[in-house]
């Protein structure tokens, strides 16, 4: 229905160019007021249906249908993906990945000053948990592999899980002894499991091996299996284990 607009060029009302963009067939080109061709939604998004916006916030920033007028002749991009993103998360990524291959190193091969699997074997039984050598090797052989694979931006939301299990059970050991990590507190312990929960929704950024992959396209589906992973295989260790 057109309302008649006693403005310039008002005769016929104006089109709104936003209810023809989203009416569009997905991927489809629409006709902007002045005769431009503009973008169907589904151009703008990154991770296609997992880009965290809506169709109306990838068509239209402005406020509800009485600033449309006003906004009319102003240029209204989407929200999108940008390298800003990308370059955070390769940092995250970077650094977190480091400091687990590190201590993965250490309990492996006794680099950097570690124990080694003999010597954090025996931590683990002083701790409680039984089958300690097996436990050392597949702690060790997590934490290194799940650094190196954060550093490629390789099965990145795999590789978080893993981290995200290990740091779980650290958590529950010492969760008596209060926050800070002054106090001997789960302070780092959290940081560092909330790090790898967040790459593990985001995914790794365009810097990665895993660009393009279904479960970079897919980040927040791909997330939550890996979440139920790394939630059931530190349960496993804690009631079996222990």
């Amino acid at each position: 229905m057109r309302i008649h607009d006693d403005r310039p060029g008002g005769a016929g009302g104006y089109p709104d160019d936003r209810t023809q963009g989203m009416n569009a067939p997905a991927g489809a080109a629409s006709q902007g007021p002045a005769g431009t061709q503009g973008l169907g939604v589904q151009g703008y998004n990154y991770y296609d249906d997992d880009d965290g916006y809506s169709e109306a916030e990838a068509t239209s920033v402005g406020g509800g249908s009485d600033d449309y007028y006003d906004d009319l002749g102003n240029e209204r991009k989407p929200l999108r993906w940008h390298a800003g993103a990308d370059l955070g998360l390769l940092v995250m990524r970077l650094v977190l990945g480091g400091i687990f291959a590190a201590h993965g190193a250490q309990k492996l091969f006794g680099a950097l000053g570690g124990p080694g699997p003999e010597g954090f074997a025996q931590a683990l039984t002083g701790m409680g948990f039984q089958q300690a050598a097996t436990l050392s090797l597949v702690t060790g052989g997590t934490e290194l592999g799940a650094g190196a694979l954060l550093v490629l931006g390789l099965f990145t939301p795999l590789a978080a899980a893993g981290i995200v299990g290990v740091m779980a059970n650290a958590v529950a050991l010492k969760f008596g002894s209060g926050f800070f990590a002054s106090g001997g507190g789960v302070e780092f312990e959290v940081t560092l499991g909330a790090m790898a929960l967040g790459l593990m929704f985001t995914g790794p950024g365009r810097v990665a091996l895993d660009y393009g992959r279904v479960w970079f396209r897919r980040p927040l589906i791909f997330g939550f299996i890996s979440l139920v992973i790394a939630a059931g295989a530190s349960a496993a260790v804690l009631l079996l284990l222990r």
